[in-house]
């Protein structure tokens, strides 16, 4: 049942072909969102493929965090301490049905 609630997008590879000929239905007049649509990827993706391609980058480069500035691993630690403690005060909230610290008054 959990597999019920994954992204049915989240994961996906594609292959430098693949990249390339998406970028080439771009190329030959077609919209991002229509080329998208039809190949089942996010046309926020198309652009950055079409923008890699552009600058003459190679398409199956990954971005992690060796190439962050420490000021951008700085801010990813922050933002993932901030969402951990969010979802802490939430379980809290549902053990105890109130925020940890409120009162009864």
């Amino acid at each position: 049942m959990e597999a019920q609630f994954r992204k049915a997008k989240s994961g996906r590879r594609y292959d430098e072909g693949f990249k390339e000929n998406a970028v080439s239905l771009l190329k030959a007049g077609r919209s991002f969102k229509e080329v998208a649509r039809d190949l089942g990827v996010s046309d926020c993706q198309l652009r950055v493929w079409a923008r890699r391609l552009q600058k003459g980058q190679p398409l199956n480069q990954r971005t992690g965090a060796a190439e962050l500035s420490p000021e951008q691993r700085e801010n990813r630690r922050l933002r993932q301490e901030v969402e951990y403690l969010r979802r802490q005060r939430a379980l809290a909230i549902v053990s105890d049905g109130q925020p940890n610290g409120a009162s009864n008054l």
